[in-house]
């Protein structure tokens, strides 16, 4: 793990008179944080099941969290914070339009149409797409001659199945936590659960394949907004005042569809205290905890210490959509969610490879430290670029 000041170890957190190593303290942040995002992904389900609107429930979400990262970004960045400038706002509202309103819109289609597990599932391809973007725009170095090219492309080709396995074979049923009945089971088709169909659809209009389709948007969203965030943040690195700004941006635009989508008043309203409990969920956890807390784990942790962490997440969706919701895990999915993660732990390492060369190349070019005890200085790891490095030379 990356580390400036000694040994991550060797730093420690007092409570009660009982000293927990940081490396501790990071392991529990990640887990709890996987805990939230996959309770996110169940609250979320839960909600559409409850009939809150696709837009409404993101334009609440945004608000929430622009209140809370406001005041944050307002205090804490007043002297990294460069002026603001016509340009500046716009590559905001752009970053708001991929980052937040694609993400989030595809995000809430995609789930409507599939379950939380599967939408969780796809996620895992996002460090695999966001490479295969970033050596697209030559911002990432592929080495088909080095083992750590050879890793990130096979992980890369490797999401890319198991994400394709997902939307276009759901297959039969393996757990079911009810016995099935003749009919639909929380908006699934179970009537034909071989690919028997090729809309996957079942009688409530819910289509598995369209849904997918909506996810792998939704990934893309996510993936396109780490590499086009990382030259805005280059010039402009006050990291909670960018997201204040794309949150802002991101309210201003889901309302400009509401305009011409949600014509219906009775949408605005919160009609019970599931609703209420998810419009909340979603913006303070979902939103401003969980991206405070994973600004902590990346810059103390790394952004590959961060990343095997995300497969967690589908487990405990998995556990969670099961108990609380009665979710059907199916053959499809599950090949698929294999597939993705072996994926992106193979793209992880050669990541990790990749760092390692550059440690050994940069310590053999500096011969004049090598009577000294100083190690190659490595990029600072963001938020915004978890697997891109932050130079574009090669290495």
């Amino acid at each position: 793990m990356g580390d400036n000041s000694g040994s991550a170890a060797a730093r420690s957190l007092s409570v009660m008179g009982c000293t927990i190593p940081e490396k501790l303290q990071l392991h529990v942040a990640m887990l709890a944080l996987q805990f939230g995002y996959a309770g996110f992904h169940v609250v979320s389900r839960a909600a559409l099941n409850m009939g809150i609107s696709k837009i409404v429930f993101p334009v609440y979400r945004n608000i929430l969290a622009l209140l809370l990262l406001l005041p944050f970004a307002y205090f804490l960045e007043k002297k990294e914070r460069p002026p603001i400038s016509l340009s500046f706002l716009v590559q905001f509202f752009l970053l708001a339009v991929v980052g937040i309103t694609a993400n989030q819109g595809f995000y809430l289609l995609g789930l409507d149409h599939t379950s939380p597990t599967f939408a969780s599932a796809i996620q895992n391809s996002v460090p695999a797409i966001t490479f295969l973007m970033a050596a697209i725009l030559r911002i990432e170095q592929v080495r088909l001659n080095r083992k750590d090219g050879i890793g990130k492309v096979a992980g890369t080709l490797f999401c890319v199945a198991g994400a394709s396995v997902i939307t276009l074979y759901k297959g039969p049923t393996i757990y079911s936590p009810t016995p099935p009945l003749q009919g639909t089971n929380n908006g699934y088709d179970i009537v034909s659960p071989m690919l028997g169909s090729p809309s996957l659809g079942d009688a409530k209009g819910k289509n598995w394949t369209l849904g997918c389709i909506f996810l792998i948007g939704h990934c893309l969203s996510w993936s396109a907004w780490l590499v086009l965030q990382a030259p805005v943040l280059k010039k402009y690195p006050a990291r909670l005042s960018v997201t204040s700004y794309q949150c802002f941006f991101g309210v201003i635009q889901f309302l400009v569809i509401a305009g011409f989508v949600e014509r219906d008043s009775q949408a605005w309203l919160i009609h019970s205290g599931g609703e209420l409990f998810s419009v909340f969920y979603a913006g303070i956890v979902a939103s401003g905890i969980a991206f405070a807390v994973q600004i902590w784990c990346i810059d103390r942790g790394g952004p590959v210490f961060v990343a095997v962490y995300q497969p967690v997440q589908t487990l405990v969706v998995a556990i969670m959509a099961s108990v609380a919701l009665g979710e059907e895990f199916y053959l499809g999915g599950i090949i698929g969610a294999v597939l993705i993660i072996t994926g992106l732990y193979l793209v992880l390492w050669g990541k990790s490879e990749e760092r390692k060369f550059a440690m050994q190349k940069t310590a053999i070019q500096s011969p004049a430290d090598h009577g000294s005890n100083r190690t190659p200085v490595l990029p600072k790891s963001t938020l915004a670029q978890p697997l891109i490095p932050q130079s574009t030379e090669n290495v």
